[in-house]
């Protein structure tokens, strides 16, 4: 048995022309996951960069196995599609390049999925959060619009771009062989596939700062995100899913009071 096959845990990090944040990023994430009582593996999805991205993955020597996934189609959404569909541990989830979100939640998410939670989200505007104010007013004004808009899509998110999400890894792998939004929209339609089968969503209170470097921009990226949320409702009105029944799964890691404690 491969280490992929023996992980407990498969983070899935896409990257697209990272070679500057993804070192330190790699670093941070993998010393997180060393110190959690299961095995655990990384997956870095190389979106078509054309900087050094990949071998940095190639090259990467760390206490956690990194695998690299190649997916020439660009897109945010298009690369966690590919790495959730690479994923073979019980649980998933996925983080960005910058590990902007606090990495100190992973054993808390873990504890919900065992606990019979499906879907794990971070949340920054949960009331437990602790969020550095990080953006340009019309960026935070833009964000608030566009959750308002999609509620009703994502199980009642109030939060879908905090990109820190944690799943079974059926109901995941299965969301994401439906997910055909490849642009930064892509998480409404990901929670959309999850929560039309009947799974609870659970948010999580984060951590947060911003972090130099995004490739997203109001300006270039809104009507995209727009146009994608228009089709992503219209399938909503036309598609049935099926509905998803959680299996039993029982790793045998410690599970600490913490970690069974939801948030709130």
């Amino acid at each position: 048995m491969d280490a992929a096959e023996s992980s407990l845990l498969e983070i899935v990090v896409p990257a697209y022309n990272e070679a500057t944040r993804l070192p330190d990023g790699l670093a941070r994430l993998s010393a997180a996951l060393e110190a959690l009582p299961f095995p655990t593996g990384v997956i870095v999805v190389d979106n078509a960069s054309d900087d050094g991205t990949p071998e940095i993955v190639r090259r990467w020597a760390g206490p956690v196995p990194v695998r690299l996934v190649q997916c020439a189609r660009r897109g945010k959404g298009a690369a966690v599609r590919e790495g959730l569909l690479a994923t073979r541990a019980p649980y998933v989830g996925f983080c960005d390049a910058d590990m902007a979100t606090g990495l100190g939640a992973l054993e808390t998410a873990v504890g919900l999925l065992h606990a019979g939670h499906p879907v794990v989200v971070g949340s920054r505007r949960h009331p437990q959060s602790r969020v550095e104010d990080y953006s340009h007013p019309l960026r935070k004004f833009g964000a608030v619009t566009f959750n308002l808009l999609i509620r009703d899509l994502a199980g009642g998110v109030t939060d879908t771009q905090c990109g820190f999400k944690f799943f079974a890894g059926p109901l995941a792998r299965a969301a994401a062989a439906e997910l055909r939004t490849s642009g930064f929209a892509f998480d409404v339609e990901l929670l959309m596939h999850c929560a039309r089968r009947g799974a609870a969503i659970t948010d999580l209170p984060v951590e947060w700062r911003d972090v130099p470097g995004t490739t997203f921009s109001v300006r270039r990226h809104s009507f995209s995100c727009l146009r994608d949320l228009a089709r992503i409702r219209f399938s909503a009105a036309r598609e049935v899913s099926p509905v998803w029944t959680a299996a039993p799964v029982a790793p045998a890691f410690p599970v600490t009071e913490s970690s069974r404690s939801g948030p709130g």
